[in-house]
Order: structure tokens, then C-alpha cells, then sequence
């Protein structure tokens, strides 16, 4: 065996930035998590993304038309009627938020403001957040999708802007980034993971962590009337009567659209960018 063969044989260790051993073990995950934090924000500063309004609600809400059939397909097929009729009425919320998010992106695009502004931001998945995603899309405006890895139930709907879709592993990293940039937050019906949201949002405010104005609108007065009664809370003391306010309930695309719409306009008089 020549010197040139045992060269040849020299062993090239990885870089540790190149290790996926390593980037997937214990001793990195604070490597993972910064990795969570710097890549979007790099991606919202080449973008030039300067705010959001961030759509909350339950990735099982179906389109109508999707709505529809499942229940034809239960008259006729012996199926659960009562829960495709349900399931039927609450697609009312998916249209409403397709809906808005549509009227919210031409507002948004219509403004003399040079950075991108108000941009629709939603979960990334299916029901609510496809809704969301798709009606910004329908009016020809980037949205961002903030997915989060899942063993179920979680994919990426179609319609987020490719350079604007997100997968996260951490939870909490995730929620930074619907904090970070958003203006307006609207809260459709949802389940724990939605209640979850909206309450760290609120909790937030009612603290004073997040500084800047931040309206929080809730979708849906009936269904928003059977889930929460946060008058108990004041009843019992564990909050403030004023702490109600910090919600505002409508029903209407019309009524949402015109409060949020106000409400965004007074944050056209602030710098652009995040303040938590």
C-alpha cells in the first residue's frame, strides 16, 4: 500500500451544521429553535412583510360545498344525518372567512403604504385557515401559512403563498410568529387549539406584554355565546370587568370587515414592524 492510498483514505469529519445526528438530538434543540425564530424572520424581511391579521378557528370546518355532499352521501348511505347537518351549518363560518380575508387583502392592496401591510395569516392547515388563505388568494394577495408538524389532522392547504409557508415543530414558536407581526386578531369557532390561542393572545394584552393596539374579534355571536362566558369570570373576580372589552363580537362579514377595517387604520399611523 503506497502513502498516496492511505491519503486517500484520510477521514473528512461533518460540520456540525451539516450533522443531522446532532441537529436532531437532545443537546440541539436550542439550535432548533433559534432555527425557528431567524429563518421566518429572514423570509418576512426579504418579502418585506411588515404586519398581519391572523385567523384563528378549527381546521374540521368544511367548505359548503364539501358540507353538502358529505350530508347527501349520509341520507342516502345510512350516516350520521345530525352531525353532516351540523357540520353544514357551521360551513356558513368557512364561506364567512373566505369571504373576509378577500375583502381584507383588496383593502390591504389598496393602501398608499409602500411596505406590504395587514397581510392575511392563518394555522396553514385545513377548514378556517384554508378559508383564510384562500380568500386572500382569490384576491390575488400573498398570504403565510404557519404550520405546525402533526402525527394527524395537520397539512398544508393549497392556498398559502409558497414563499410564505411555514412548518414549525414548536408550538410556542409558532405563536411568537402570529404575535410578532400581527394587528388585528379574529378568532372563528375552534376547539382547544383555537381557546388556546386566544387566551395567551389575551393574556398577553391584559398584562401588557403586547404594547402595541391589537384588536381581538370574535366570530360567530352564537357560538360564542354557548363556549364562553366570561362574565362568570368577572362574577367570581379572576378578572376585571374591563377585561371583557378587550373582545368584540360580530356576526357579519359586513360588521367585521368595517370594525377591523377602522380599527387596522389607526395602526397606519404607527411605524411598520412588530411590537411585542
Amino acid at each position: 500500500m503506497s502513502a498516496g492510498d492511505d491519503l486517500d483514505r484520510v477521514y473528512h469529519p461533518s460540520k456540525a451544521y451539516k450533522n443531522e445526528q446532532f441537529l436532531n438530538s437532545r443537546s440541539a434543540r436550542s439550535v432548533r429553535i433559534l432555527s425557528e425564530y431567524v429563518e421566518p424572520a429572514a423570509r418576512f424581511s426579504a418579502l418585506d412583510v411588515a404586519d398581519t391579521v391572523v385567523f384563528f378557528g378549527s381546521a374540521r370546518i368544511l367548505p359548503r360545498d364539501e358540507a353538502e355532499h358529505r350530508l347527501q352521501a349520509a341520507r342516502e348511505h345510512g350516516g350520521d344525518v345530525a352531525r353532516a347537518e351540523m357540520a353544514l351549518e357551521m360551513s356558513r363560518y368557512y364561506e364567512d372567512a373566505r369571504e373576509l380575508a378577500r375583502r381584507l387583502t383588496e383593502w390591504s392592496k389598496g393602501l398608499e403604504e409602500k411596505h406590504k401591510r395587514f397581510i392575511v395569516c392563518s394555522g396553514g392547515g385545513p377548514g378556517i385557515m384554508e378559508a383564510a388563505n384562500r380568500g386572500a388568494s382569490e384576491a390575488k394577495g400573498i398570504n403565510i401559512g404557519l404550520g405546525i408538524s402533526l402525527p394527524h389532522e395537520q397539512h398544508a392547504n393549497p392556498y398559502i403563498t409558497r414563499e410564505l409557508a411555514f412548518e414549525f415543530h414548536y408550538f410556542f414558536m409558532r405563536k411568537l410568529w402570529f404575535m410578532y407581526l400581527a394587528k388585528a386578531l379574529i378568532v372563528f369557532p375552534g376547539g382547544f387549539g383555537s381557546l388556546d390561542e386566544m387566551f395567551e393572545t389575551l393574556t398577553l394584552i391584559q398584562t401588557g406584554k403586547i404594547k402595541k393596539h391589537m384588536p381581538v374579534i370574535l366570530y360567530g355571536r352564537d357560538f360564542w355565546n354557548d363556549v364562553l362566558n366570561l362574565d362568570a369570570l368577572v362574577k367570581y373576580g379572576t378578572i376585571n370587568a374591563e377585561d371583557v372589552d378587550l373582545l368584540h363580537v360580530v356576526d357579519t362579514v359586513d360588521d367585521a370587515f368595517t370594525y377591523i377595517t377602522g380599527e387596522l387604520s389607526k395602526s397606519l399611523e404607527t411605524p411598520k414592524g412588530p411590537e411585542l
